[in-house]
């Protein structure tokens, strides 16, 4: 017996993640092909490459996935999973083995064409010895992979994942050629509709349309990209204001009324599941203490973050990953609020008496880092906390702070559904777990959940688990923040900006065009 999963449906069976929210423009007129467009954003390193194993910030997973290379599904700007290298795909009845149609006709950069071997390869990437990739724990799930065809593969699993197809969307699991990874990791050799032109790593990119792309004529409608790496946020808004480029991302939120004034320049404020945490490694004293991570929950202002530092722009948040773009949000939970006495007496009952700690931020981690930090300074300090601020550069956090420093501020765009984001970042042993957090009760519900096909029971298995998150969890998630990004009127989409990640799910150079 086999599921049968159109593109559009998306998983609206049981084993349904359920569609995204959306929020855009109005739309415009169609799409017209030629010009250049030119991004400014933060989120860049110098040690930034091709490998798209390693990207995690906006810079490179738009160079990636959203320039460069493709995968093998992705969410459109509607919310929908449709396909982009595979053209469909279908389950067994308890989900564990998928098999996805692939795209004829795509040709890599360097003129190879593309097939099942070159899919089965780049999966490979993610579980080899030694490999540093974020998506490890999606492929290590993969116990076989099958080549049925040049343009058919099959995938079975250890353990039934209904999301499966929306994981492979990830924009850690580009598509490589196979038999010349470190070649096309060097030179950035994808699918995609634009090839590399120059690379300057943490500095500039600039690629160019790739005639020979597959859908030449509904994607990627640009002559030229070009992303410049601005990390200041008041420089990223000086160089839209100044129409040094067309688009910036993560807009200082003190300037969105200014660039309202501006009659040549739209905001784009789009509600999904990022957020901003303050991750606690707890393989360090006092993080490894509860009863000290309840005092710092206690202990943190969350709507006067979201007051000061979103401007308004988010909600508060109650200490677990999960957004108001998923379909399982457990939004009747007990709101942690401030509450200077209830961290008080939970420092008394950690045994810890007054403690000071480090916290590590950055402009690098979310915009207004450093005054969230020194907000929860504020707070802390009547409960016998002392938050020592620590100012770290912006370039290298994430390779030199974050998963390295003991506290630190970081921020999340979120996932599709509720299993991808946990399993990314509290699954117990995954790269990305940046807390190193273990509870045998969530572990065991998510290892069922992923399992599951009856939607009431997903329901409350991740209602359970974001309590567990909420109540015993080593991360503080105070806010959940819109996504405010700008676009420069000569620029235009259909209408639609999707929700899942920045400007329009970091895909505007393959969805946007000349106005």
């Amino acid at each position: 017996m086999t599921l049968n999963i159109s593109r559009r449906t998306a998983l609206k069976t049981a084993a349904a993640a359920g569609a995204l929210s959306v929020a855009g423009m109005p739309a415009l007129a169609a799409p017209k092909h030629g010009g250049t467009y030119r991004l400014g954003l933060t989120g860049g390193n110098t040690s930034d490459t091709w490998d798209s194993r390693t990207h995690s910030d906006a810079y490179m997973i738009n160079m990636g996935h959203g320039c460069v290379f493709e995968c093998l599904t992705e969410v459109s700007a509607e919310g929908e999973l449709i396909g982009e290298l595979a053209t469909g795909w279908e389950a067994s009845a308890d989900a564990k083995v998928w098999t996805f149609d692939l795209r004829k006709g795509v040709k890599f950069h360097n003129g190879k064409a593309f097939g099942a071997d070159d899919v089965i390869a780049s999966m490979n990437m993610h579980v080899e010895e030694d490999a540093s990739s974020a998506a490890k724990p999606i492929v290590a799930n993969v116990a076989e992979m099958k080549k049925l065809s040049d343009h058919q593969v099959q995938f079975v699993l250890k353990n039934g994942s209904a999301d499966f197809p929306y994981l492979v969307s990830d924009y850690h699991i580009c598509i490589f050629p196979a038999g010349q990874i470190a070649e096309a990791i060097a030179n950035g050799i994808g699918t995609g509709p634009y090839k590399v032109v120059a690379f300057d790593p943490g500095v500039r990119a600039m690629v160019s349309k790739f005639e020979d792309h597959w859908d030449a004529d509904n994607r990627g409608y640009f002559a030229e990209v070009e992303q410049i790496y601005i990390g200041d946020a008041s420089a990223r808004v000086n160089a839209i204001m100044t129409s040094q480029v067309d688009a910036i991302n993560r807009v200082e939120l003190k300037s969105v009324k200014l660039l309202r004034n501006f009659v040549n320049i739209d905001v784009i404020d789009v509600t999904g599941n990022q957020h901003y945490t303050f991750p606690m490694l707890v393989g360090n004293a006092p993080f490894d203490n509860p009863d000290f991570r309840r005092a710092l929950k206690w202990a943190c202002n969350r709507q006067e973050m979201v007051d000061k530092i979103l401007q308004g722009y988010g909600a508060v948040a109650n200490d677990h990953p999960i957004g108001p773009a998923n379909q399982y949000q457990a939004s009747d939970l007990p709101q942690t609020e401030y509450d200077p006495d209830k961290a008080a007496f939970y420092m008394k009952k950690s045994g810890l008496g007054n403690v000071t700690i480090d916290l590590s931020v950055a402009e690098a981690a979310f915009t207004g880092a450093g005054d969230a930090g020194a907000l929860y300074q504020n707070t802390a300090g009547p409960a016998g906390i002392n938050i020592n601020i620590v100012q770290e550069p912006n370039d290298g956090y994430w390779s030199n702070v974050w998963l390295r420093k003991p506290w630190c501020a970081c921020y999340w765009s979120g996932r599709a559904t509720e299993d991808w984001m946990f399993a990314t970042a509290y699954e117990s042993g995954v790269p990305w777990n940046d807390t190193g957090w273990e509870n045998e009760r969530f572990q065991s519900l998510l290892i069922e959940g992923r399992t599951e096909l009856k939607t009431d029971r997903r329901r409350e298995i991740y209602h359970d688990m974001q309590e567990i998150c909420s109540d015993d969890g080593a991360t503080i998630v105070p806010m959940y923040a819109n996504f405010v990004d700008a676009k420069s009127n000569r620029v235009a989409n259909n209408g639609q900006t999707g929700n899942l990640w920045q400007l329009d799910n970091l895909r505007s150079c393959k969805r946007w065009w000349t106005a």
